[in-house]
């Protein structure tokens, strides 16, 4: 488990040196602002719900800029023989690089917290929905961050891997919506689209409900993309 946590610091050490993570760091600070401030004023309601709504269809984008570089980079560098012939597992290395990717993540959560402590200070928040939908916005990130190290093992271009990654998470929100709102869309296969679009399954989350089913939607398939990852990776020592 010690490799896991240091391929995860190396990881998270890294991304503070690439121009692209602070790039990610200011438009998710400004967002969450214009956001926050769109809604903030007397007579609004100390809610947070809007903008954690909205913030979702953000990270479509904003976490593949995230995961685009985890294995891709090593790909390209040549590194990735060295983490090849390391005394550790291709498990150990998917997983430090999710768990760097998503310890970046949390710190772009920074920003959300400062705008709850200004509600606490000018208004009477509701704990519930806040608490309950910074979780769901977690689960959203580790699951869009488990796409984007899956992806990252097929290719050493960053550019790939962000559109790639970019692409899928857009299908799993606009893309599935789009196909449950037609309608020639059988309503069996609605039930089905509703439920495996991450929009939907966010949205208990700020409402203020936590729901078991939620919890294994996010966690079975962030555990399946890092499986994937996980095999692909092995893949490459036999070739």
């Amino acid at each position: 488990m010690s490799a896991v946590w240091t391929i995860a610091k190396r990881e998270l050490t890294g991304m503070y040196f690439s121009p692209i993570a602070y790039l990610v760091l200011g438009i998710f600070a400004f967002v969450t602002s214009l956001l926050f401030f769109a809604q903030y004023g007397p007579g609004q309601p100390a809610t947070m719900r809007g903008e954690f709504t909205w913030l979702v269809w953000l990270l479509v984008f904003l976490s593949p800029a995230i995961s685009m570089r985890s294995i891709s980079e090593e790909l390209k560098s040549g590194t990735i023989e060295m983490l090849m012939t390391a005394p550790i597992s291709d498990t150990q290395v998917v997983l430090g690089k999710w768990l760097g990717a998503v310890g970046f993540f949390l710190t772009l959560l920074i920003p959300v917290l400062l705008q709850v402590a200004l509600l606490e200070l000018t208004a009477e928040p509701d704990y519930g929905p806040i608490f309950t939908g910074l979780l769901g916005l977690i689960l959203v990130g580790a699951l869009y961050l488990a796409i984007g190290v899956f992806v990252s093992t097929l290719t050493d271009s960053q550019l790939i891997a962000f559109i790639t990654t970019a692409l899928i998470t857009g299908f799993l929100t606009i893309g599935l919506y789009m196909i449950s709102a037609a309608d020639f869309t059988p309503l069996a296969v609605k039930d089905v689209l509703y439920y495996i679009n991450v929009n939907q399954q966010f949205e208990a989350f700020a409402k203020g409900l936590i729901d078991v089913r939620n919890f294994v939607f996010f966690l079975s398939g962030s555990a399946l993309f890092l499986f994937f990852g996980i095999k692909l990776l092995e893949s490459r020592r036999w070739r």
